[in-house]
């Protein structure tokens, strides 16, 4: 990837900056030398769901090497540079590397199952469910307390987001596993601090 993003035209975003948009036509892969992205996809009334945090070093984009259209849309986190990369340039390259081919395909492999996941629990779970599994998901390795601490740029709003209900539910939702001794919550951070029950 490293070899691959010399090849490409190298950009820089702004945090909130919208990379792609979901339903565009595009044959680039962008590679992330820095910062973080996020995923999403919005219906007809503009509500948003959120797919997932892309994180350099890292890729996107590769669905629409195809020349189909953009699956979703990625908006900067904080300030990116991204190495954009054309299809061509990536056929070329895969050419004289085909350990190209299977990164990419490991990828999206492992793309495709969170997005099996994703579909999984918004029909199976209901909010507490999904809220679990999601937290469950960010959460760093335990400690040696067995803590596992949440990234700290995780809000209310972003997993509303990712599980697909209101930010006052979550809000609803994390009081009562801090109440109950599930999470500790400070104002810039929520630590796991022992398992989440199954149900709520």
């Amino acid at each position: 990837m490293r070899a691959l993003a010399d090849e490409g035209t190298q950009r820089s975003y702004r945090k909130g900056a919208i990379i792609l948009s979901e339903g565009d036509s595009g044959d680039t892969l962008f590679i992330l030398l820095s910062g973080s992205v996020r995923t999403y996809g919005t219906d007809a009334d503009d509500r948003e769901v959120t797919y997932g945090t892309i994180v350099a070093p890292n890729y996107f984009g590769e669905m629409s090497l195809d020349g189909g259209v953009r699956s979703a849309s990625i908006e900067a986190l904080e300030p990116c540079v991204c190495s954009v990369v054309t299809a061509h340039r990536v056929r070329e390259h895969i050419a004289r590397s085909p350990d190209l081919a299977f990164e990419l395909i490991t990828k999206i492999i492992a793309r495709v199952r969170s997005a099996t996941s994703t579909v999984r629990n918004l029909a199976l779970l209901d909010a507490y469910g999904r809220l679990a599994a999601t937290l469950e998901e960010l959460a760093e390795p335990p400690d040696s307390q067995g803590h596992r601490p949440v990234p700290a740029r995780t809000t209310h709003a972003d997993l509303a987001q990712r599980i697909g209900t209101s930010r006052e539910m979550v809000s609803r939702l994390v009081r009562d596993l801090e109440k109950g001794g599930y999470i500790s919550v400070d104002k810039r951070s929520m630590t796991l601090v022992k398992k989440l029950p199954a149900k709520w």
